[in-house]
């Protein structure tokens, strides 16, 4: 059984905030695989369905994001899952809006959530999924802009990529985190090599 957790905030006012995208990938993600009405267990609500030939617990805490590892730290312990077991979506900041990433494991980044998910599960080797929510507008700080709706412009964008990110979740559990991330994180462009100032006449001369 693989476990995916999407945080967020419980709570009508914080449905449609960018700190809740973790939410709007499950619940995405729940309605595409027809999986069946999400249940209060442990302090998140969850439900169980397959992708593919496994099992696999969907989970959003309602513990607040600030103390999401509170919800997810038992339920580990209870399906007697390891942390690889766990995959995680959440928003990120510092990623353009509607961009993703996939990381296979490594530290919370500043993220009050995922620091609270490493404490209580005590490990970091578990796959991220890194919904980009930008940086905050001149004159807002962090709690305005994570709190606040997306805009007409990003809403768009923000669909856009949850909807690219349900194939991508799918191959972490069925072929693992490797390959999805090959397949599914944006290539990284090359520096090219710095040209020499050093060239002759003749190569002057050329067409460019």
């Amino acid at each position: 059984m693989k476990m995916i957790a999407g945080l967020g905030n419980p709570g009508a006012e914080y449905a449609q905030t960018k700190h809740n995208v973790g939410f709007m990938l499950l619940d995405t993600l729940a309605k595409h695989l027809e999986a069946p009405e999400w249940k209060t267990k442990r302090d998140a609500l969850v439900t169980e369905t397959r992708i593919g030939a496994e099992k696999a617990l969907l989970v959003k805490p309602l513990t607040y994001m600030n103390d999401s590892g509170r919800a997810i730290g038992p339920l580990l312990a209870w399906y007697k899952l390891r942390p690889e077991d766990l995959i995680v979506a959440h928003d990120d900041m510092d990623i353009p809006v509607g961009a993703v990433r996939l990381r296979k494991k490594g530290s919370a980044g500043g993220h009050n959530g995922m620091k609270s998910i490493l404490y209580h599960v005590q490990a970091e080797n578990f796959p991220r999924v890194r919904i980009g929510i930008g940086r905050p507008p001149q004159g807002w700080n962090v709690i305005r802009h994570v709190l606040s709706p997306f805009s007409a412009e990003d809403r768009p964008r923000i669909e856009a990529a949850i909807e690219a990110l349900i194939p991508a979740v799918t191959c972490i559990v069925t072929d693992g985190v490797d390959l999805a991330m090959n397949r599914f994180n944006p290539v990284k462009k090359k520096k090219l090599p710095e040209v020499s100032d050093t060239m002759t006449a003749e190569e002057k001369s050329l067409p460019s």
